[in-house]
């Protein structure tokens, strides 16, 4: 039967009604926790334009069949989509949205999607894709919105971003990327959001931002960047909301952030910036975080403070300030704590034996808190969308209908890092115990439970988890899962440090369900607590006995000839070295067999190689040749010395090697390599140090000697302080290395009777003339140092003239003359402190005189360098200078051939253990042939003083 033409219009606008009741569903699918694979049924309506299946719990892959759809919008965010994107998918030419956030895609992306140049938002983030990005890709120059934050995408950030000039928001974080970041990407006059986070590659400087008025948030986070804040800053960018400069290498002050006026959130933590704390950021309302800095002067602010967080960027020393503000938080009194317990986000709960303190601080985006000064926390960083004015509570709790242990219903988190730190804790080694169990996702397979967290975990600076999933580790939602390590506390504080490095899922099950997550803290020692009962006395006595037997027995098996053969085993010597041992075959893994590559220089008996340990830390590992007996002897003696010390200001000894005829020694490595190379080293090796950097690394030194000469329970005399032998960490702290030619000092002894080693430029010359050592002869050196860094100058490379070839020279001129500023780095110029600068020239002049008597102790070099102790002006002039004096050592009429040790090398040739510095490879030992020459070169040695060595 026909139908009517009247009841064929109707059916005919029924099924056009059908279609669109069909096309509106399909733009309303999102959070309704649909299951199953994704439809290739859809291409079976071709006016389809929007397809939204937002937050639901689809899985399978992105149909090919789809590519006949004239899809203006593809919205899948937040389901468990797998397999890789298909090239089919750049047969839609009409598509301008492209969002697949939080879904389980991997495999490269492929190029053909640089056909989709109506393209204006391609999010992937929160997915595994690998590869780097297509050069293709530089065809999209409509894209507005581009996110692959979180993936593994890798290679460096490619230039064509630079030229979306219509791009608003870019985020780039906790990729595989290298930098730098194009400097194009800082024109773009339209970017509104930036976020970039943990490159890989060089440092850079700071970036040079042009006609970004309209940018309101500026996330440059773990990216290398160095140098200070542009004083025009607010010129640049005067829109800002947030800005997140944390985890850089920024120096210099902070002031010219006040010219930013619509600033809310600020953080800056783990930098190098110094100077004082303006007075408008002390009383700021909004969320600003300066921890971790190396600010000076005056500071008002409490441990307290709601919405301003400075802790731990002060000088330990500094007396006017609270203690949660100076460095690395030194206990305010006697260490007295061997143990705490934490329910994290939690009422106080007894869990068997042990009482868990409650830590129920609501805290936020700049929060540190407290406990009876046994322990403390601090949050950094605001969720991405952040929570109401107010209403910040960086805690959690399980749902009513989820079955966990008490200690795991509730926990603290945060959206970027978080800490907890032990306090007054005595010396030694502890285990530190993690409890884990992911309860911000719910229990069922639900759309809401699909989302992945990821953070890393390290202890005392050193990574132990590195994107620790939970859920993962726990095998379920809900599960507890523990995680156990042995530490050491060599200070009296422990850090514990939980952070975001851009992995895993952000709007899963929420905006805040990212970051670090953690249920319960348990610390207890791995030693008797009565240990700490043993006198100082015993526990010096024990030490130095321990060494002395070390030596002895090495110097046998050495006399014996055991330590130069080619079949020594480890069992023969590991035993007798009390410290941490590594197998050969790990220092090879770490050091890729010790290829050229990771060479960073020459230490002081055998090249020196960056390693990479499986753990993701960095070690610095010197290796001894096996025909050196020097090198024996200097093994010997440092790793018996250094083993026993531990102290901020010296380089820490992670053990040793000693296997078929290797010897090695494995130190922390330093990421800012020597102060030689900083100051003076190649123009593309050096740092541009300021003035309160280099006041801080002058103090750092001093810290690190009077540990050495008056508070260790092992006196020691280094016998070698220089430029080279002081190392600089990522924050620029000094540490003294190299203790192959210290000597213990006996108390009761006035002077110690030794062969003379050293470097020329930088022995005092009593020792250089008879060889009697003390603890004054490195205050000579250190006086040098000083000099040097405030001048920016080589002392031994120094040389105005022929009546001052050297710095120390040319500053007792200067200091006659009443011109002693004249010395400064031009660099410095006019940033500087004069008063600061003069009195460190003149305290070191006064530890460079020529009487030992009438140089300082270390304890009155630091308490003139604070300003606590007047420089005596009177003693702080050398004797007067003679033609005589040009070197500390000929001044003194040395008989060369009596007291410099000599000894033959294989090769037949002449070594002497008077050495030189001026060596352009800070990392490179001293060598006895560049003495000569620049010796004979430089300061034009009269043949009596050249006669030791010419002589066979």
């Amino acid at each position: 039967m026909r139908l009517s033409p009247s009841r064929g219009v109707i059916l005919q606008k029924f099924k056009k009604l059908l279609k669109k009741c069909f096309l509106w569903i399909c733009r309303q699918l999102r959070r309704l926790n649909l299951i199953g694979e994704l439809p290739d049924e859809f291409a079976d309506f071709p006016y389809l334009q929007e397809i939204d299946l937002n937050h639901n719990y689809l899985s399978g892959s992105v149909p090919k069949a789809w590519k006949t759809l004239p899809l203006v919008n593809l919205a899948m965010l937040a389901n468990t989509i797998g397999g890789s994107i298909p090239k089919e998918i750049a047969e839609i030419v009409t598509l301008q949205h492209l969002v697949l956030t939080d879904n389980q895609l991997e495999g490269p992306l492929p190029p053909e999607l640089g056909k989709l140049t109506s393209l204006t938002q391609l999010a992937l983030s929160g997915n595994n894709f690998t590869g780097v990005l297509p050069a293709t890709f530089a065809n999209l120059k409509n894209m507005a919105d581009f996110r692959i934050a979180g993936t593994s995408i890798s290679g460096k950030i490619p230039d064509f971003i630079g030229d979306w000039t219509q791009l608003i928001e870019l985020d780039i974080r906790g990729t595989s990327m290298e930098g730098p970041i194009p400097s194009t990407i800082f024109h773009l006059k339209n970017l509104t959001k930036l976020r970039v986070s943990d490159l890989r590659g060089p440092e850079t400087p700071f970036p040079d931002f042009q006609d970004v008025s309209v940018m309101s948030q500026l996330e440059l986070r773990n990216c290398l960047i160095r140098g200070s804040i542009p004083s025009n800053i607010g010129e640049m960018i005067p829109r800002l909301i947030r800005l997140d400069l944390s985890f850089n290498r920024l120096t210099g002050d902070i002031h010219s952030l006040q010219e930013i006026p619509h600033l809310k959130y600020l953080y800056l933590t783990n930098n190098q910036l110094t100077g004082q704390v303006p007075l408008w950021i002390t009383n700021t309302k909004q969320n600003f975080d300066l921890s971790y800095n190396n600010f000076t002067g005056p500071s008002l602010s409490s441990c307290q403070e709601s919405h301003l967080n400075k802790m731990s960027s002060y000088p330990s020393d500094e007396d006017r300030i609270a203690w949660c503000l100076k460095k690395d938080l030194p206990c305010g009194t006697k260490s007295k704590y061997y143990s705490f317990f934490i329910n994290s986000g939690g009422s106080e709960v007894a869990i068997g034996d042990e009482k868990y303190d409650a830590d129920v601080s609501p805290m936020g985006p700049s929060s540190f808190h407290s406990y009876n000064d046994k322990w403390a926390c601090s949050t950094t960083g605001d969720f991405i969308v952040p929570l109401p004015e107010g209403k910040a509570n960086y805690l959690t709790q399980a749902s009513p209908n989820m079955t966990v242990a008490e200690l795991y219903k509730t926990a603290r988190i945060s959206p970027l890092s978080l800490k907890y730190y032990g306090i007054c804790l005595r010396p030694g080694n502890y285990k530190v115990k993690l409890h884990f169990a992911e309860i911000m996702f719910p229990t069922d397979k639900t759309a809401a439970g699909i989302g992945t967290r990821k953070f890393d975990v390290s202890i005392q600076g050193k990574r132990y988890l590195k994107a620790f999933n939970i859920e993962e580790e726990a095998k379920g939602v809900g599960r507890s899962i523990t995680k156990e390590y042995d530490v050491d506390v060599t200070s009296s504080t422990l850090e514990i440090h939980l952070y975001w490095a851009g992995k895993g899922t952000i709007f899963i099950p929420s905006d805040f369900a990212y970051g670090p997550l953690i249920s319960a803290i348990a610390v207890t020692p791995n030693f008797g607590p009565d240990t700490s009962h043993v006198s100082v006395g015993v526990i010096a006595g024990i030490v130095a006995a321990s060494f002395v037997l070390i030596v002895l027995v090495l110097a046998i098996l050495w006399k014996k000839g055991y330590l130069g053969k080619k079949d020594l085993e480890d069992k023969e010597l590991g035993e007798l070295l009390q410290t941490s041992y590594f197998t050969l075959r790990e220092v090879k893994a770490a050091t890729r067999n010790f290829d050229r590559a990771n060479k960073i220089g020459e230490g002081g008996f055998g090249p020196v190689y960056k390693g990479l340990r499986p753990d993701g830390s960095l070690i610095a590992v010197k290796q001894l040749s096996s025909m050196s007996k020097q090198g024996n002897r200097e093994f010997v003696n440092e790793i018996g010395i250094i083993s026993g010390l531990q102290h901020p200001n010296l380089v820490k000894l992670f053990g040793c090697c000693v296997e078929g005829n290797q010897l090695l020694v494995i130190y922390e490595y330093m990421e800012n390599n020597s102060l030689a190379r900083a100051l003076y080293g190649r123009a593309d090796q050096r740092l541009n140090l300021d003035w309160p950097t280099r006041f801080r690394i002058c103090m750092d030194i001093a810290k690190g000697l009077a540990f050495l000469h008056e508070e260790s329970r092992l006196k020691i005399v280094h016998r070698d302080i220089k430029t080279t032998n002081v190392l600089l960490d990522k924050d620029l702290t000094a540490k003294i290395s190299d203790f192959g030619m210290a000597k213990l000092d006996e108390e009761e002894n006035t002077h110690i009777s030794t062969r003379i080693v050293g470097t020329l430029g930088y022995m005092a010359p009593e020792y250089a003339s008879s060889g009697r050592l003390t603890y004054k002869a490195d205050i000579y050196s250190f006086g040098i140092v000083a000099l040097e860094i405030v001048s920016g100058k080589s002392n031994t490379s120094y040389m105005t003239n022929d009546e001052c070839f050297c710095l120390l020279d040319w500053a007792n001129v200067l200091k006659e003359q009443g011109n002693l500023l004249d010395l400064i780095d031009p660099i410095l110029k006019p940033n500087y402190s004069k008063k600061e600068v003069l009195r460190m020239l003149n305290i070191a002049l006064l530890c460079t005189n020529r009487s030992p008597t009438l140089r300082p102790m270390m304890s009155t070099v630091l308490g003139m360098l604070k300003g606590r102790l007047p420089v005596q002006e009177s003693l702080a002039v050398c004797s007067p200078r003679t033609d005589d004096s040009r070197s500390s050592a000929s001044s003194e009429g040395i008989s060369y051939d009596s007291q410099i040790h000599v000894s033959t090398s294989s090769q037949g040739g002449t070594l002497l253990e008077m050495t030189n510095s001026s060596s352009e490879d800070p990392w490179q030992a001293d060598s006895t042939i560049s003495t000569y020459y620049s010796m004979k070169k430089k300061k034009k040695l009269e043949d009596t003083e050249v006669k030791w060595l010419n002589s066979p």
